[in-house]
């Protein structure tokens, strides 16, 4: 997640503080579900997403699409895992996997292996 918010430039002492809180927040969760465990990076994301949009903009912004609205990627799936993805959110293709919104050569490595 702190590679993703590096890579699109967010890796601001606000958005890490989000990020430390919804990594605290989700430790507990698992602890007292350790199942759930690949589903915490997904879900840190997604909580990250959440409280980026509720006192910043949206993040991240799909980059891929040229033409429309402004809009932002989602992670997939819901519950956030496993193995999480950047997916637009008009296109519904994969923009990255979790982590890798900066190396989309990396990505598409990982996501068709």
């Amino acid at each position: 997640m702190l590679a993703d918010l590096t890579a699109r430039q967010l890796a601001t002492a606000p958005a890490v503080s989000a990020l430390d809180d919804a990594c605290e927040s989700r430790l507990w969760w698992a602890s007292q579900w350790p199942q759930g465990a690949p589903y915490v990076a997904g879900l840190v994301a997604q909580d990250v997403q959440d409280a980026l949009f509720e006192t910043m903009a949206r993040w991240p912004l799909c980059l891929a699409c040229e033409d429309g609205p402004v809009h932002s990627l989602y992670i997939s799936p819901d519950l956030g895992g496993p193995d999480p993805v950047w997916v637009c959110e008009e296109t519904g293709e994969v923009a990255a996997a979790l982590g890798y919104l900066g190396r989309p050569s990396a990505a598409r490595g990982r996501l068709s292996g």
